[in-house]
């Protein structure tokens, strides 16, 4: 691990996805999900540049079991982008589970990402939506910014924290995954997964003791 990381203004922290829906008691709860809050709140108060993200889900959506006769939660159907997982509906606007956790210190941040709004096209990457193609706009927003550095932390590390580390890396900016930050929901051992791919990618894996603030 890296040791007392310093931090600059070419720096910016993504918190990905901290919203009630994946916290306890939510349609999509994250194991211990909300114990992340506490350490994510300090974190933003030590980095210049903060973004969030926020699951942004119409009714309907194509990546809701509920959407598909038949089927229920964690069954894969086969979508023009691929294989897609099907979820409880979660994150849906104008509902409390879209919201974010209500301790989140969201006033740090200086820009919110809503993803998955196209009803037919899921998204987990902050920065492209699953066709691999569709930008959500935050690699455009980090370029005119002059960011270099991403460290996220958030939900779900196994899901769209990984996704969008791994999409950061393919563009270019050094990625750090701070790991007492982020929860995962572990599908089939998707943590151990996940952690690898992104170690394969060049992502870094520090802890939030080991960043300068």
């Amino acid at each position: 691990m890296d040791q007392n990381v310093r931090l600059s203004f070419e720096d910016l922290l993504l918190v990905v996805d901290v919203q009630n829906d994946f916290c306890s008691g939510g349609a999509l709860a994250v194991p211990d999900g909300d114990s992340v809050v506490p350490s994510v709140n300090r974190l933003m108060a030590g980095f210049r540049q903060v973004a969030l993200t926020q699951d942004w889900h119409p009714r309907g959506h194509v990546s809701f079991a509920s959407s598909h006769q038949g089927m229920v939660p964690l069954q894969t159907i086969e979508l023009p982008y691929g294989t897609q997982i099907l979820w409880p509906d979660h994150c849906v606007p104008g509902t409390r589970g879209a919201d974010f956790h209500p301790a989140l210190a969201s006033v740090y941040a200086q820009v919110i990402v809503r993803k998955g709004f196209n009803p037919m096209l899921d998204s987990y990457s902050a920065l492209y939506e699953n066709d691999r193609k569709s930008a959500t706009g935050l690699r455009g927003y980090l370029r005119e910014r002059g960011i270099r550095r991403l460290f996220i932390a958030g939900l779900a590390l196994d899901f769209c924290v990984q996704y969008s580390a791994l999409d950061a890396r393919r563009d270019g900016f050094e990625v750090t995954v701070i790991e007492d930050a982020v929860r995962g929901i572990d599908v089939n051992a998707s943590v151990e997964k996940a952690w690898k791919a992104m170690a394969s990618m060049g992502v870094r894996r520090i802890r939030e003791h080991d960043v300068a603030l």
